[in-house]
């Protein structure tokens, strides 16, 4: 599927509508100000692979933001100043080799379509990154999910946090954090969100085995 734009788009357009993406809008918010943007300079440059409707690049502040992502419908979400490329994450040839601070990746892994093309994915990201760089991935931990992981059509391959740390290891990138229960599993939950709880939830990391059933992981190249 993230090779046929058109079907993507499609399926998408079905499960989001303009108010969904309003709410994952404002939670978003709450998440990069209130914890991602801790680890973005200001004179960063930030890679956001499989940018999508700009939860996170809208809201980070640092010198240059860029985004890529398959889905045609991506650009008009982007704010104003947002560099966006339609393209595969598997390959940047877009990008110079360590031109990147920070790479940043959210529910992207489990859509690829196997293990060998998040490998490609993490290797291309650990091209363009500089030395000292660091890529900060989020997912939904399939230890955690059983079958849920399956509801979405467009989830393909399984990842734990367990997993991905192996592979970032043996790509030499130094995993500096790994979280393997940090956020809901999705913004499709009946649980309140509104931002103000999101901010007091960040706030409390003790309650995150709860609720948490996606992976944080930070890693930093050499």
């Amino acid at each position: 599927m993230d090779n046929d734009p058109d079907s993507l788009q499609r399926l998408y357009r079905h499960r989001f509508d303009e108010r969904s993406r309003e709410a994952k809008q404002r939670i978003w918010k709450v998440l990069v100000r209130s914890c991602f943007q801790k680890w973005v300079a200001p004179a960063a440059v930030v890679l956001d692979l499989g940018c999508g409707f700009g939860e996170f690049l809208n809201h980070v502040r640092c010198a240059r933001r860029i985004g890529i992502d398959v889905n045609p419908d991506a650009a008009k979400h982007l704010e104003a100043g947002i560099e966006y490329h339609a393209g595969d994450v598997r390959n940047l040839p877009q990008l110079p080799d360590g031109s990147v601070d920070v790479v940043f990746t959210s529910n992207l892994m489990e859509h690829l379509p196997s293990k060998d093309d998040v490998a490609k994915m993490v290797r291309e990201a650990r091209r363009v990154l500089k030395s000292g760089g660091q890529l900060i991935a989020l997912g939904p931990n399939l230890r955690y999910l059983a079958g849920e992981y399956w509801d979405f059509w467009d989830h393909l391959t399984p990842i734990t946090d367990r997993s991905l740390a192996e592979l970032l290891g043996s790509l030499d990138l130094n995993v500096v954090e790994q979280r393997a229960r940090f956020l809901p599993y999705t913004t499709r939950s009946r649980l309140p969100q509104a931002p103000w709880l999101v901010w007091l939830y960040l706030k409390l990391p003790f309650v995150w085995p709860l609720f948490g059933r996606q992976f944080l992981l930070r890693a930093v190249k050499p």
